[in-house]
């Protein structure tokens, strides 16, 4: 889809969850295996669905709580007690939908079950268009006519039905054209966008397997073809995983694929985009704090900037956090709101009006469906909830919205019961609801997960929409022409701000509600006795357009200081890249005289150590030489005392008639 998709299954059908019991094993069969549920899945999720089984198939826990000492049985009880009051269709819806979160190919590997077969919609290329009614209803539907049938309905009014798509001009009616080429395989959940007069469809889900293929209808020619792809261009390999649940948003010569569930899911948002030239893929840097990875989030261009609103995490928890992707500098920024924020939501569609405000409608938590309508201030920041006037839309998740001018029109979707029938159309000036058509029994355009882009025909703006799952999945191309009549309101009388004086048949009433320190202008036509003929029409869109280009004129003002100022920073964070190089390039210098530095140092430390081991063996040395001093004192004292002795024993002995010792030693000599 473009800017909103649905995790999983929101149409519950019997079949499929019964299908999808059976594998998981709990179809209480005698192929099933209760044991498989623990032994596939997490303990938590195994109690989920063991909790959503039982509350699908017997209805709201009213059984004893088991005994304490067996807490695995205590633990189921839980979970099924805590599911309160839940429609067994929720249920059911619920369970298929964990499923495929927990195990998204299970669909094609059940052996239980038939898979749904894909049916492949035969389009001549020379069918022609012929108006049937239904229960009062006009309706158009594609037929070959033969000759046998006669010649072509004649049409009244503005309906003009001819032979070939070039000359067919139905309005408010959904058709399905003559379409050529090679179809893509039958999706939801995917992403669409529109690039010079063709529709780029990406990704999506298909039996419970993420796609990542890329197909182009060309609008002129009205034939698809598969686009194929080269490898991924980037500094180191990375693969660009299958996806669904994404937004697939056009920038300059690129289209850009946010978001998304994968088998393998990323913990932060990933931002790829894909070179209509080159026919590459890459993935692309961002800087700051990106979000947490989503699906069914909403992302809106606004100026050169995205919009990122809620979304289910991969954990399945749902979001209503906001962030801004700058696409010039690529970096993330969360978003401090002030106001009362829509509830955590995912499935909802949004849409940006007159450059300044973002319009949210409906989605879904996990067991609630919204038809509430939120607006963002995207200058002050600001949340409001208007008030919603005219046939207000049932509660749905899953559709699809674009916007022609001031008028928001959405498609699909659907609750726990059933899908959305009705096409509606918001004015976003006034905030009231219209219903364009309405369509009958289980076709594409009440499906949920479809995508819906604005083409063109004949000059027109029409739109277009693609896939979707209501029971099957489906790979049609409806387009819808809406009549110009749509720009005024019909069912303003019935709204209790829309009483006037019934004195002034016609007249305007222009009403200003606050939202922070911005205003939206409501503009209400009134006619008491007939609808707005075309002048009333024509001034009341001048009027329109009027208000729109003062208030254009000052977002443009703004817009010029806010890109100075982008151009400032730019030129800041250039000059502190700059000194950031110049710092880099003289810290490897000081590296480089570091290592040199601590070279020397352990050179000297070698010749320090051996200089010790010099200085050890001097002091070993001295301590000899010391010693031999000593020891020759010693000598040299000791031959001295004996030389005295003997001095003095020589005249006693020659006194006593003993000869010297020298005169003996003479002798013998």
């Amino acid at each position: 889809m473009t800017t909103m998709a649905r995790t999983s299954t929101g149409l519950a059908y019997p079949d499929r969850f019964y299908a999808a019991a059976s594998y998981a094993g709990l179809d209480g069969s005698l192929n099933s295996n209760n044991n498989d549920v623990s032994s596939r899945f997490s303990n938590e999720v195994a109690l989920i669905l063991y909790a959503l089984y039982q509350q699908a198939t017997i209805g709201p826990c009213d059984v004893p709580k088991p005994s304490s000492w067996n807490p695995v049985e205590q633990s189921k009880w839980k979970s099924w007690q805590q599911l309160g009051n839940m429609a067994t269709t929720e249920a059911m819806r619920l369970f298929v939908k964990i499923l495929e979160e927990e195990d998204p190919g299970w669909y094609s590997r059940a052996s239980n079950f038939v898979l749904e077969p894909t049916i492949d919609v035969q389009m001549n290329h020379y069918s022609k268009f012929e108006p049937i009614t239904e229960n009062g209803n006009s309706f158009a539907e594609t037929k070959t006519i033969s000759a046998k049938n006669g010649s072509l309905v004649q049409t009244q009014d503005k309906d003009v039905i001819s032979e070939g798509l070039g000359s067919v001009v139905i309005y408010d009616t959904w058709i399905s054209p003559p379409i050529t080429g090679q179809h893509p395989k039958a999706r939801y959940q995917h992403g669409a966008a529109v690039v010079q007069e063709k529709m780029y469809i990406y990704g999506g889900n298909h039996n419970g397997r993420y796609l990542g293929d890329l197909h182009v209808l060309d609008f002129r020619s009205w034939t698809w073809s598969k686009v194929g792809t080269k490898a991924v261009e980037s500094p180191s390999p990375v693969n660009v995983a299958p996806c669904a649940g994404h937004s697939l948003i056009p920038w300059g010569n690129k289209l850009l694929s946010i978001a998304g569930h994968m088998k393998d899911p990323s913990e932060t948002i990933q931002v790829k985009a894909f070179d209509l030239q080159t026919g590459t893929w890459s993935m692309l840097k961002t800087y700051g704090k990106p979000p947490v990875s989503r699906g069914g989030q909403s992302v809106n261009l606004f100026g050169t900037t995205l919009v990122i609103f809620g979304g289910q995490g991969a954990n399945r928890t749902l979001l209503n956090d906001l962030y801004i992707l700058d696409l010039e500098t690529m970096t993330w920024d969360e978003i401090d709101v002030a106001g009362v924020a829509p509830s955590p939501r995912s499935g909802h569609a949004a849409a940006v009006h007159a450059e300044r405000y973002l319009l949210v409608f409906g989605g879904s938590s996990h067991a609630t469906f919204f038809n509430d309508l939120h607006v963002l201030d995207l200058q002050t920041m600001e949340w409001s909830k208007p008030a919603q006037l005219g046939e207000l839309p049932t509660p749905r998740a899953g559709h699809a919205g674009v916007t022609i001018g001031e008028n928001w029109f959405i498609a699909g979707g659907g609750d726990n019961k059933s899908g959305a029938s009705k096409t509606i159309v918001l004015n976003m000036s006034s905030f009231v609801w219209s219903v364009v058509t309405t369509v009958e029994g289980t076709v594409p355009l009440a499906s949920e997960g479809l995508s819906l882009v604005v083409g063109s025909l004949k000059g027109d703006d029409i739109l277009v929409s693609f896939g979707g799952y209501n029971g099957r999945y489906n790979r049609e191309v409806n387009i819808l022409n809406p009549s110009c009549k749509l720009n005024l309101q019909s069912n303003i009388t019935e709204a209790p701000s829309a009483v006037h004086n019934a004195t002034n048949p016609t007249r305007d009433l222009r009403s200003e509600f606050e939202i922070g320190q911005g205003k939206i202008r409501e503009i209400v036509m009134e006619n008491v006795d007939s609808k707005p003929t075309i002048s009333e029409c024509e001034k009341t869109n001048e009027r329109i357009i009027a208000t729109l280009k003062v208030e254009k004129q000052e977002l443009e003002s703004s817009l010029s200081e806010e890109k100075l100022q982008s151009l400032q920073l730019k030129q800041q964070v250039l000059e502190a890249e700059t000194r950031n190089t110049e710092l880099y390039k003289e810290l490897q210098s000081v590296r480089g005289q570091l290592g040199t530095e601590q070279s020397r140092c352990f050179k000297l430390e070698v010749e320090v150590a051996e200089l010790r081991q010099k200085l050890q063996t001097m002091e070993t040395l001295e301590k000899e030489l010391e010693l031999l001093q000593r020891q020759k004192a010693a000598s040299e004292q000791a031959a001295l005392n004996a030389k005295q002795r003997q001095g003095s024993s020589g005249v006693w002995g020659w006194l006593a008639g003993n000869p010297p010792e020298y005169t003996a030693i003479d002798d013998n000599a």
